[in-house]
């Protein structure tokens, strides 16, 4: 007669196997984006081109960005407007859950829809999102670079055929409006994106905080949805 004990070992090891062998559960576009809930809100920044000084300061301009949430049943996107920008006016950013990476959508001056592919990761606490495409035999490269919750980078470059790395167009500064650059975190937090709250909405006589016109929208269509996520939420976080 096998021991009792054996037979338990095997089953728990038999449990394990089968739990490694499950995949890892897919996120949702809006878990995914939860990310870039910093970047939600209106951003002033500052081009600048590669060259030299002289062409630096005779062709740099200053551009306004604002960026938002959007929701349809259960997808959720972010998007962009420009204002005075020399290369974009509008774009849209997008999690494919099927392929775990992200898409940009980005149209031109030319009104032409230029589609960027990449992924984020973490450097030393700082976010960096880097997505490219093909332009012809070329490959063309966006790093947005968030170094804080009211500051981040982003640049251009393209890494021409044939050659083994990538060169710097331009790029640009960009600031939080309203916000100083070493200003802390301490803010409600949305409650449909996880984001920074900036203003008020109300269900059942509470108040709770939105980052956007697109979360606020979101929030009013099915308040219940959101307020039974919030308090779960918080919930969890007091058991820790």
């Amino acid at each position: 007669m096998i021991p009792r004990f054996l037979v338990s070992l095997a089953i728990l090891g038999f449990a394990a196997t089968l739990d490694a062998d499950q995949p890892a559960a897919q996120k949702s576009p809006r878990e995914a984006l939860q990310v870039f809930g910093d970047l939600i809100g209106t951003w002033t920044g500052t081009g600048t081109p590669v060259g030299t000084l002289e062409e630096k300061q005779k062709n740099f301009w200053s551009e306004k960005m604002d960026w938002g949430w959007k929701f349809k049943d259960k997808d959720a996107w972010i998007v962009v407007s420009f204002e005075k920008s020399k290369n974009f006016t509008a774009g849209e950013l997008r999690y494919v859950p099927d392929k775990d990476h992200f898409t940009l959508t980005l149209t031109n001056l030319q009104k032409e829809k230029l589609v960027y592919v990449g992924t984020v990761e973490t450097r030393e606490k700082t976010k960096i999102l880097t997505v490219d495409r093909e332009a012809g035999k070329d490959l063309h490269r966006m790093v947005f670079t968030f170094l804080h919750s009211n500051r981040f980078l982003y640049r251009y470059e393209v890494k021409p055929d044939g050659r083994p790395l990538y060169a710097k167009k331009w790029s640009v500064g960009a600031t939080k409006e309203g916000e100083a650059f070493a200003v802390g975190t301490g803010k409600p937090e949305c409650i449909v994106s996880g984001g920074t709250g900036t203003s008020a909405v109300s269900y059942l006589g509470k108040t709770y905080y939105v980052c956007c016109s697109g979360c606020r929208d979101e929030f009013n269509a099915t308040p219940a949805k959101y307020v039974k996520e919030y308090e779960e939420k918080l919930a969890k976080a007091k058991k820790k």
